[in-house]
């Protein structure tokens, strides 16, 4: 899983890079067919932003979440997505 981290108005640092690579590393629990992770963290006056587009096999998956805080933003992102991919693992196990 390749994984693409983009800040708008916000400095990638390291410690936040490898918090989103960890919990990203957590979906593949769920379903492992992911192909690429493209993640904005993005900030606009108070708003932490946490977006993500799952590139899977059989589709994609987007989710957006707006925190006061970025890591409580990627924890809620993540749940987030984790919701979407285990109900399209369901959708392809049933076709």
């Amino acid at each position: 899983m390749q994984i693409n981290v983009t800040g708008h108005h916000i400095e990638i640092t390291t410690s936040l890079r490898q918090y989103v690579e960890e919990k990203f590393s957590k979906l593949e629990r769920h379903f492992d067919q992911i192909n690429n992770v493209h993640v904005i963290l993005n900030v606009q006056k108070m708003q932490q932003i946490a977006e993500a587009k799952l590139h899977l096999a059989g589709g994609d998956v987007f989710a957006m979440s707006e925190r006061t805080d970025m890591y409580a933003a990627i924890d809620s992102l993540i749940d987030k997505l984790d919701r979407q991919v285990i109900k399209h693992k369901e959708k392809q196990l049933k076709h």
